[in-house]
């Protein structure tokens, strides 16, 4: 199976070229973002060596459809998909902090409360959780958007004080962030799902709208549980089956890796790749409810910056 690592053709118009650790954002002349969703992989901040079949089309596809399930609480940059692993929409200028909200005691927020810590990001988390509890209200826990490494958890208060984002602007984010977060619970619940934690990205137009930006309930940037078992799993101590690519950080951690200096990343043999490929189809399908198509893979890069050349031909004769 092939995997998209990254890119190498330039497109009419293009000004820059930006390489994330999942997508590639080209910027043309025309205020038009073009991003792609590579096969790349993405753990504890770092990027694994080798790339998973089919998984940037899946993050692709499950963002656009809900991106189309929540424009109507939210404005946001999409316009079009040409490509099965690409999405074109207007430049915006991003904010530099990812708003991260959780609806359960799960991953990091587990992991710092396991700690003996009761804070996070400035909001006080109750005495007596387990994991994977939820909370009487899902809490807000920002994270401060690093261009290179480890994002850092940041409170309101100083997201504030250092002008990272002014007042206004941050509540209306915490106002779009709550109630994206509500529709994707609704969205999860209708498939038997439960969404535990998510981020949002937001940006800001050229006209000065606020808008969502990047990916939204994919399984890289959210968590999910079954709710069928959640309550008697939870009473019995037992681990909660979920949906997300915990699994990915888990076998990492169990391979001695947590993205720590001197720490070197464990090699995924190709029967665990097609294993990690595999997974992500079942995450596509349960929060979809759809059946996975695989697109033809033998040509990625060719066959993307065709789709690509070939829709912005057409929108340019509009």
């Amino acid at each position: 199976m092939k995997a998209l690592l990254k890119t190498s053709f330039a497109l009419p118009g293009q000004q820059t070229k930006y390489t994330g650790k999942v997508r590639e954002v080209i910027t043309l002349n025309n205020n038009t973002l073009v991003m792609i969703a590579t096969d790349r992989l993405s753990a504890f901040d770092v990027v694994m060596p080798k790339g998973i079949p089919y998984k940037g089309q899946i993050l692709n596809q499950i963002a656009t459809q809900m991106l189309n399930a929540t424009a109507d609480i939210v404005p946001n940059w999409l316009q079009a998909t040409p490509d099965p692993m690409v999405s074109v929409g207007k430049m915006c200028t991003p904010f530099k902090v990812e708003m991260v909200i959780r609806g359960y005691l799960s991953g990091h927020a587990a992991r710092e409360y396991k700690a003996g810590k009761r804070e996070l990001c400035g909001v006080v988390m109750p005495e007596g959780m387990i994991e994977n509890d939820r909370f009487p209200t899902p809490i807000i826990t920002p994270a401060t958007k690093a261009d290179e490494g480890h994002d850092e958890d940041i409170s309101r208060e100083e997201i504030i004080r250092q002008g990272i984002v002014d007042e206004a602007e941050y509540i209306q984010l915490e106002s779009y962030t709550r109630a994206l977060f509500e529709r994707g619970s609704a969205l999860a619940a209708d498939k038997g799902l439960i969404l535990v934690d998510t981020k949002y990205e937001f940006g800001k137009t050229a006209e000065g709208e606020i808008v969502l930006i990047d990916e939204i309930h994919t399984p890289d940037s959210s968590r999910y549980f079954y709710a069928d078992g959640y309550k008697e799993r939870q009473a019995q101590g037992e681990p909660q089956k979920q949906l997300s690519k915990e699994f990915v950080r888990q076998w990492l951690i169990s391979n001695g890796f947590q993205g720590l200096e001197g720490q070197e990343v464990p090699i995924m043999s190709e029967a665990y790749i097609e294993e990690v490929s595999q997974r992500y189809i079942e995450l596509f399908e349960n929060i979809t409810g759809k059946k996975f198509e695989k697109a033809d893979n033998s040509d990625l890069e060719t066959r993307i910056e065709k789709n690509i050349l070939s829709y912005l031909q057409d929108n340019s004769a509009r």
